[in-house]
């Protein structure tokens, strides 16, 4: 329960984000005064199996995909609404008390431009916005990922601008890692930006090799991966994919790591145990953050992780030795809980984009500029 937020000076911001895991729609309520963010409340609000299940289908090329997407974006409208209506009233506070919801909606393709000459770029974020805006009373601003791409840029990471904005420290060379089904970096040299960028996998392959194998969602704390040995010969052909030398603004997603990727890999390795691929799997998340935070640009103070694997004591245990001698912990200790970081960010976006500021980075995105992002839904 939020107590007395009518009195709290500056404004209330709702973000509303559901990942490339599909694990639940996550929901932050901030209060924004004079530049500082606070977390109030946040909640996750669960998406039924039927649902995650079109959401994968439409991930990739198949059948109706028009009138399907359709559907799916006015359902997802829905859930994001509920969702945010639910975190209100865990918070006790009222709809006419929030200035704007930051909506990110679901993925369900990214293909950024190939080059700064590429026109045919595009990404596609569903979950009707005008449903939000509507079920709740609230002003609604979503899309904030096309203007980006229009001006040249990858669309994504866009969480390193609001790293920098709340969690840059004057002096302090800090990784904030987002580790999700994608992991996304940012790089921050005392109140600098210096880059931002998708790593590569996250959870996405450890946590579908672990579903195809058990039926369960994820290997919980690491468990399977821990028991199980690395395939040095794994590790190295997976970590030859190019994706993984590539510098610069680059972004990726489940269209290039999936099941059918690490299949390929797997040919020579048939009698490899599970939980040894899964230890690969695991290894292959922190070393290519570590490499990219390498190819980028070398020393770190520290690292703080966000996102689900912040909860994988095995993969955080990997990623500590790889980024030997940084302090790794969490972005807890920086003042907001992991698991609420990029729902933050969102509602925080949403802000920007009511007042008229940018968004994005050009340093992380490529764009050929700072852009202030978001479509706005009145109630």
């Amino acid at each position: 329960m939020i107590a007395q937020t009518d009195q709290l000076p500056g404004r209330l911001f709702v973000g509303l984000m559901s990942g490339t895991s599909v694990d639940g729609i996550d929901s932050a309520l901030i209060h924004s005064h004079e530049g500082r963010v606070r977390l109030l409340a946040s909640r996750q609000h669960p998406i039924a199996e039927e649902v995650r299940a079109e959401i994968a289908a439409l991930s990739h090329p198949t059948t109706n995909e028009i009138e399907r997407m359709g559907r799916l974006d006015r359902e997802l409208g829905g859930l994001f609404a509920d969702a945010a209506l639910a975190l209100l009233e865990k918070a006790g506070t009222e709809a006419s008390a929030i200035t704007a919801i930051g909506s990110h909606g679901q993925t369900i393709r990214h293909a950024p431009p190939a080059d700064a000459d590429d026109k045919r770029g595009f990404t596609v974020q569903i979950g009707d916005p005008n449903t939000i805006a509507e079920r709740c009373g609230i002003t609604t601003v979503a899309d904030f990922r096309r203007r980006d791409i229009a001006a040249g840029g990858e669309g994504a990471p866009l969480a390193p601008a609001f790293h920098a904005a709340v969690f840059a420290h004057r002096g302090r060379h800090r990784a904030i890692v987002n580790i999700g089904g994608i992991a996304n970096i940012t790089l921050l040299k005392g109140n600098t930006l210096l880059a931002g960028f998708d790593s590569g996998p996250g959870n996405t392959l450890l946590d579908h090799w672990y579903r195809r194998h058990t039926g369960l969602p994820f290997d919980r704390d690491g468990h399977c991966s821990a028991g199980g040995e690395v395939i040095p010969e794994l590790l190295e052909r997976l970590l030859q994919d190019p994706y993984f030398q590539r510098t610069g603004p680059r972004s990726t997603g489940k269209e290039r790591f999936h099941l059918a990727w690490l299949d390929e890999r797997l040919a020579d390795f048939s009698r490899a145990r599970m939980q040894d691929v899964q230890a690969t799997l695991a290894e292959l998340s922190a070393a290519s953050i570590a490499l990219a935070v390498q190819l980028s640009q070398g020393d770190l103070d520290e690292a703080f992780v966000c996102g689900g694997g912040a909860h994988n004591g095995d993969l955080m245990q990997r990623l500590a030795r790889r980024l030997q001698p940084a302090r790794l912990a969490t972005t807890d200790e920086l003042g907001i809980h992991p698991d609420w970081v990029e729902a933050a960010a969102f509602a925080w976006l949403a802000q920007q984009r009511l007042d008229g500021l940018g968004g994005n980075a050009r340093v992380v995105t490529g764009a050929s500029g700072l852009r202030v992002l978001g479509a706005v839904y009145p109630p």
